[in-house]
């Protein structure tokens, strides 16, 4: 049977939700650099300032991108920073364990050899994340809360808890270097975005995932391999999580088991906002874009006024909730 009409069907519907809340988005950023732009003044649009959020929001939006996947397809993935942490501490190791007197080819050789050891074990748990949910039928919530629980015990244990750093300047120029003017962390981030916006609005793939997400009953008797699907979903989602863990170790210049813990809440809220439905089924990488740079706007104003982070939390869980009941308020709530 072909499921080509319901392909397109999905393409149209998830474009014509997209446009509105990407509106919405728009409109919220323009007034909040209004008000921050009268509350701070020139200082907020200094070349420091917006420099200095080009550096903050590379990792988080590699890891929203991992978590927005999952969501998409109606599941969750507890298990990126977890992931991220074990792929960075992976590369630390070797970069620390063999760079050291290395020259020429070698030293190239070795770099590239620690980074995609760290993608691999990012694969590892990617695969076994969608083995366990698509073969085996586990709630995404327990399978990844599991491979959560066993990537930080693995990095934990293996490391000690300590941090490992000092790394060679090429890797720690991922993290901090600038390519004129634009942090090259921000470049990774667009590299990771326009694949991934691709994958999802341009291909078979894409369009299964949106439906999966929708009914993954519906679209299993439809002909769609359901399993495959999900599989490929977790392992992109989990290679993601390495590409931050590049970013994360290169701009911290370290590697710990408990980096980026916080960033596992912000992915939901930054995904949510963006206008990707928690139940799977809708949502745009430009809406999360547009949301990523809204959270990292309030964070970097809040700084200027010197007020505390725990505050910015605060706002951060407060859009959550608003964002969140805004349709049952509406009389709109999702199924």
């Amino acid at each position: 049977m072909s499921n080509a009409p319901a392909l397109s069907l999905r393409r149209r519907m998830v474009g014509l939700a997209s446009s509105g809340t990407v509106a919405t988005l728009i409109l919220l950023l323009f007034a909040l650099w209004v008000v921050f732009a009268i509350t701070i003044g020139d200082r907020f649009f200094s070349v420091n300032t917006l420099q200095s959020m080009a550096f903050q929001m590379p990792e988080l939006g590699i890891l929203s991108l991992a978590m927005m996947l999952a969501l998409l397809s109606g599941g969750l993935n507890l298990s990126i920073i977890a992931t991220a942490n074990l792929s960075g501490l992976t590369i630390a190791f070797l970069l620390t364990r063999y760079i050291p007197g290395s020259q020429g080819l070698a030293w190239v050789g070795i770099q590239v050899f620690a980074i995609a050891a760290g993608f691999a074990v990012a694969a590892l748990v990617g695969l076994l994340n969608g083995f366990v949910i698509a073969y085996l039928g586990v709630s995404p919530i327990l399978a990844t809360l599991g491979t959560m629980t066993l990537c930080k015990g693995l990095a934990i244990g293996l490391s000690r808890g300590n941090v490992i750093s000092g790394f060679p300047e090429p890797i720690v120029f991922i993290g901090n270097g600038t390519v004129f003017g634009v942090p090259f962390a921000l470049i990774v981030l667009a590299f990771c975005a326009l694949p991934v916006a691709l994958m999802l609005n341009a291909t078979p793939f894409g369009a299964k995932v949106y439906m999966i997400g929708s009914n993954e009953k519906a679209t299993r008797y439809s002909g769609v391999n359901t399993r495959a699907v999900l599989l490929k979903l977790y392992l992109f989602s989990s290679l993601l999580a390495g590409v931050a863990a590049v970013v994360m170790l290169a701009r911290f210049n370290s590697a710990n088991a408990a980096y980026g813990e916080s960033y596992l809440l912000v992915t939901i809220l930054a995904a949510v906002l963006g206008g990707i439905d928690p139940f799977g089924g809708f949502g745009k990488v430009g809406g999360l874009l547009l949301a990523l740079i809204i959270l990292q706007v309030i964070s970097s104003a809040f700084n200027l006024l010197n007020l505390s982070q725990f505050l910015t939390l605060a706002i951060w869980g407060g859009i959550l909730i608003a964002v969140a009941a805004v349709p049952h308020v509406a009389g709109k709530a999702p199924r």
